[in-house]
């Protein structure tokens, strides 16, 4: 039987409004998956349409997490602490049971052999469009399900209003695979069938005024096969397995710093684990300000663009292997630390990759460094011109540099070049100042072993491949050369 259920302007327009939406007064992907995630699952075996990313009047999409198990397991108490400890964000509760198909007469007439277990027995597509309209920003009326008459109310619904994390329940919300693509986490609530049993009893006798017999004849009836064949089999699709549901606070507590991480990145870096973007402040914001803006000065440009370099090769440093280090300080004391990687070099991309050597010789002495020169002729063109590398350059960790990620398809030939000459592509770090979604795309797609560190992401490339809003021509405005 059913149970009863980025910009500045838009973050602070988010702040502005009620924190929960929907039925629950107490109760994003601002950055899927697209994870999934974890990678969105529904991206992992394609590329996203980029009409999810590129549109820059579009919401970011809302985080959507699913929760199942068996009756009485402890879902709700799970959604419910979840709601809890994100109350800093806008969240919206979605019960399965609310998709609850109407009985026809003839179905109402034999309502004690009706199983309300069985994956027939809801609107799913209706739950789909749902889940897909919330996704897009919009808001959706949640049919309210009348659990005596068995039908939906016709004069009633539920509004449910744009929100920053989604959150699925029911004991069926894994069985159908659109459903799951939709998700960026699914947690599974896994409670022994002896305690899930007595809290139904519980629950049916008080609460729904029903006896002992015609519970444990509906369980034993509909709700345990129900369970073996759709809901258990349903397990292994999940991301996080919670033993013992609400009374497990340390899982619940993981979950919400993981969910806390996600909603603040990109929607890119949820469904490439391997992109990372440098945490954003008013400074680096600041600085992209400058080196954007068309009528700056040469010097400006260079001075601004050095200091955002120098970040992003701290941050692509920071993902090298370390080994564990003891030093003996001038008091005498020992200090355990780390050592930094031996084995390491950079190759740029001639010309504009060049623009990033210093900073990367001012962190790492003596360091090598490879160059790499692709002929580009609009998107596609991927002529090698000339390539000179470390004789060792696979005995070592290789930071590739290129200010730009545009289509993704020169950056491709320099990794493949890497990758031929032995270099493994898991230790591979591309470093750049901007990327496009396209790019990262390709790139992530065909190489996703190795890491992306860039300090934005813009909205997308143009039809003359340029970044877009970007920042022109880089090597050019860099190094003196343009008009």
């Amino acid at each position: 039987m059913p149970e009863d259920s980025t910009s500045i302007d838009y973050v602070m327009e988010k702040a502005s409004g009620p924190h929960f939406s929907g039925l629950r007064l107490d109760g994003l992907l601002s950055s899927p998956s697209k994870s999934s995630t974890s990678s969105p699952s529904h991206f992992r075996s394609g590329v996203p349409p980029f009409s999810l990313i590129s549109d820059p009047a579009a919401p970011n999409q809302p985080f959507v997490i699913g929760v199942t198990g068996g009756t009485a397991s402890g879902k709700t108490t799970v959604c419910d602490m979840i709601i809890q400890q994100l109350h800093d964000h806008r969240i919206v509760l979605v019960n399965q049971d609310s998709f609850y198909r109407g009985l026809t007469s003839e179905e109402l007439a034999h309502v004690q052999e009706y199983n309300f277990d069985h994956p027939d027995a809801f609107d799913t597509e209706q739950l789909l469009h749902c889940i897909d309209t919330l996704k897009s920003g919009q808001p959706y009326q949640v049919p309210i399900y009348d659990f005596k008459t068995h039908q939906r109310k016709a004069d009633a619904f539920r509004q449910v209003n744009a929100c920053d994390v989604i959150i699925l329940e029911g004991i069926l919300v894994f069985h159908d695979s659109r459903v799951r693509d939709l998700m960026n986490m699914k947690i599974f609530v896994d409670t022994d069938a002896d305690v899930r049993l007595a809290r139904r009893i519980r629950r049916d006798t008080v609460e729904r005024g029903r006896d002992v017999d015609s519970v444990l004849e509906q369980y034993a009836k509909f709700v345990k096969p129900a369970f073996d064949d759709f809901v258990l089999p349903s397990k292994k699709y999940a991301d996080v397995i919670i033993p013992r549901g609400g009374d497990n606070h340390v899982a619940v507590d993981l979950i919400v710093q993981h969910i806390h991480t996600k909603l603040g990145q990109h929607d890119l870096c949820k469904i490439y684990p391997n992109v990372f973007v440098i945490e954003s402040t008013f400074q680096i914001r600041g600085m992209h300000t400058l080196i954007r803006e068309k009528d700056i000065s040469k010097h400006d440009f260079v001075f601004y663009s050095d200091r955002l370099i120098r970040l992003v090769v701290e941050h692509g440093l920071g993902h090298l292997p370390f080994t564990e280090k003891q030093v003996v300080t001038p008091t005498g004391a020992v200090y355990s630390g780390v050592d930094f990687c031996k084995k390491l070099c950079g190759v740029s991309v001639i010309r504009s990759g060049e623009s990033m050597e210093n900073a990367l010789r001012a962190c790492c002495k003596g360091i090598k460094i490879g160059k790499i020169l692709i002929h580009r002729v609009g998107d596609n063109g991927m002529q090698l011109i000339y390539e000179k590398l470390p004789s060792d350059i696979s005995e070592r960790h290789v930071l590739l540099m290129d200010p730009v990620l545009g289509t993704g398809n020169s950056a491709s030939q320099a990794i493949e070049l890497l990758i031929q000459k032995g270099v493994p592509e898991s230790h591979i770090i591309f470093l750049n100042l901007i990327s496009a979604p396209e790019g990262i795309h390709c790139v992530c797609k065909r190489f996703p072993l190795l890491k992306i560190v860039t300090s934005e992401i813009d909205l997308c490339i143009n039809e003359e491949f340029r970044v877009i809003p970007g920042l022109g021509e880089f090597g050019d405005r860099y190094f003196g050369t343009d008009d």
